[in-house]
């Protein structure tokens, strides 16, 4: 991949922008050059009608094109300053000229946008590692009902070795099963392969027929009285011992926040100098009139949870938990599916 397509991948051409920034129009080209390096370099990049970007440099002492910076190998100081200073402008150029996109292929933008407008969820990039990857989450139930993923395609088939996008829903067994049969649709990616399914999104399926699927995932996330939230609430050691509190008995009484529900699953994160989940609780009741107040903590009302699960000191460590896009833990938050996936798998 050149630079200018990484710089470019999730960008769309915003043609009026270009006269704009100083692009001049020959036949079916927008040109633009300019001096880089106190003048030793000049750059000239072209952008066609589909907005496919080109760089090239020209070293003025010689007037001959440069090309040592598209070679990743070579790192000294005047090469990479070379090479920063030509993605810094292609930077420029896709910031003022070129309309951000959240994913890499039309079809997985469009998917987006469709959902935007009937659910109002904007996707989640939650993974550094994994900047191409989108949640869809609804926002009541804080559960997924998609995940949009670049992948090489050798994940879904051994034959093929080329970067693709893909969608990850939630629909029954039996009709994963039928939908397996045909063209576009794999066993789920990266999720549980009994309960998700993973759909191409090269237009090999058409977008209605996505849509119609994703409202059925959708369906899955709507909250009722007895859907189970899973959460992960911080607890300070410096303030309160639990490991003590959990030697006299196995159910303890814990500062109740907003959305908890009866039998909703509690992971306790304790900090420094454990920094990892300890504990998995069930909650057994709520809304317990609880007045307390200290220099630390506030409470107004309480909530009875029960001990289901002690982990390891380290199991489920900070580091461990940022692999699933949990960043920090400063008050309850919501558990994200692929990491509740990822314990329910060291619980067996």
């Amino acid at each position: 991949m050149t630079i200018e397509e990484e710089v470019f991948r999730k960008a769309k051409i915003d043609v009026a922008k270009l006269s704009e920034y100083g692009f001049k129009k020959e036949k079916d080209l927008y040109k633009y050059s300019k001096n880089i390096m106190n003048d030793t370099f000049i750059v000239d990049i072209e952008v066609n009608k589909d907005g496919v970007v080109k760089g090239r440099i020209f070293d003025l002492s010689i007037n001959e094109e440069y090309t040592n910076f598209r070679v990743e190998e070579n790192t000294g100081s005047f090469v990479s300053k070379v090479r920063s200073e030509f993605k810094n402008l292609l930077e420029d150029i896709k910031n003022n000229c070129f309309i951000k996109k959240d994913f890499i292929y039309e079809q997985a933008n469009r998917i987006a946008k469709f959902i935007k407008e009937k659910y109002g969820d904007d996707p989640e990039f939650e993974w550094e590692k994994y900047p191409g990857y989108g949640v869809f989450r609804n926002k009541d139930s804080h559960k997924w009902y998609g995940i949009i993923m670049n992948i090489d395609k050798n994940k879904l088939d051994k034959k093929s070795h080329e970067e693709v996008e893909i969608i990850d829903i939630k629909l029954k067994t039996n009709e994963i099963k039928d939908l397996l049969k045909l063209d576009g649709f794999y066993p789920a990616y990266h999720m549980n392969k009994n309960n998700w399914i993973s759909i191409i999104l090269n237009n090999t399926v058409e977008d209605t027929d996505i849509m119609n699927l994703i409202a059925k995932s959708y369906a899955y996330t709507i909250l009722n009285k007895n859907s189970v939230s899973e959460w992960i609430i911080p607890a300070n050691p410096k303030y309160f011992d639990i490991e003590n509190a959990l030697k006299e008995k196995s159910t303890i009484i814990w500062k109740q926040n907003a959305d908890i529900k009866v039998n909703d699953i509690v992971y306790i994160y304790v900090g420094n100098p454990y920094s990892s989940i300890m504990y998995k609780f069930k909650v057994k009741e709520i809304n317990i009139p609880y007045e307390y107040e200290d220099k630390n903590l506030k409470m107004k009302k309480a909530m009875k949870i029960d001990l289901i699960t002690r982990y390891e000191k380290g199991k489920l460590s900070f580091t461990k938990l940022k692999e699933f896009g949990v960043n920090a833990i400063r008050s309850q938050r919501y558990m994200p599916l692929i990491l509740s996936e990822y314990i329910n798998k060291l619980e067996k």
